[in-house]
């Protein structure tokens, strides 16, 4: 007689969201910290506050003008803190996305709604978005009076590392941002990328996103560099490199 043991396994708990404070480095009185729920574990990497978002979060609370009263997109938002500096300082509408999964969407809408005012919140339009994919839902959270109904700044956090979606990301940018017209000179369109090369070995991959944009018409400017404390110290390379955060400003070839 054969006899056999069964042994009941179970997949183990989903780790537990985490919390992560953005101090403002810009003095006001309007607002002074923006706390931001990440979640628990994901495939994405949304559950880290990466220093390119801390970067990027300060630069655009120093530019308010750059965005105050217009229109702003992010794509692979994760946390939404770029977002959320924005439509703290003025911008007439915020549509915030990420990879249409439940819980980066809902994670979104809490930070969202937790940060900002209830006249704040209508201004932001958070949504599920696949990179290359069609942008009219993007564009349709824009509002019926905008003319033309486009963006203009788009911000992409930490996305380069995704070499593969190099094409999609410009094609997503260049479908959904304004062109400059004579009729508004002030208003320079811009996407800004901000990165780090956490796998220094492959930083010659992250770079093509920028060669790529370039043969597509982009004019492309390195308008920024900042150091932080290397988020993974164990990792393999220069730590320096990997402690490094870069932003570069897009613009479109007129």
């Amino acid at each position: 007689m054969i006899t056999s043991t069964w042994k009941a396994y179970s997949q183990p708990p989903t780790p537990e969201p985490t919390f992560s404070t953005y101090i403002r480095e810009e003095k006001g009185d309007d607002w002074k910290d923006i706390k931001i729920r990440l979640v628990g574990s994901h495939p994405l990497w949304a559950h880290y506050l990466w220093n390119a978002a801390l970067a990027l979060a300060s630069y655009l609370d120093a530019n308010p003008d750059t965005y105050k009263d217009r229109f702003v997109l992010e794509l692979g938002a994760g946390g939404g803190l770029p977002s959320i500096v924005t439509a703290k300082n003025g911008a007439q509408k915020v549509v915030v996305t990420d990879y249409p999964d439940a819980s980066l969407v809902d994670n979104i809408d809490y930070n969202v709604s937790s940060n900002l005012d209830e006249g704040e919140v209508g201004h932001v339009d958070v949504q599920g978005y696949i990179w290359g994919r069609p942008v009219d839902p993007l564009l349709n959270g824009l509002p019926p009076s905008a003319n033309p109904k486009k963006f203009h700044l788009i911000i992409l956090s930490d996305l380069i590392f995704n070499h593969s979606q190099h094409d999609a990301l410009l094609k997503t940018c260049e479908l959904s941002l304004a062109i400059a017209g004579p009729e508004s000179p002030e208003i320079e369109p811009h996407v800004l990328v901000f990165y780090t090369h956490h796998r220094p070995h492959l930083a010659h991959r992250d770079m093509e996103f920028f060669s790529t944009a370039k043969d597509r018409g982009w004019v492309c400017e390195e308008i920024v560099t900042r150091m932080f404390p290397a988020m993974f110290p164990e990792d393999p390379g220069e730590e320096s490199i990997r402690s490094t955060v870069h932003g570069w400003k897009l613009k479109r070839r007129i």
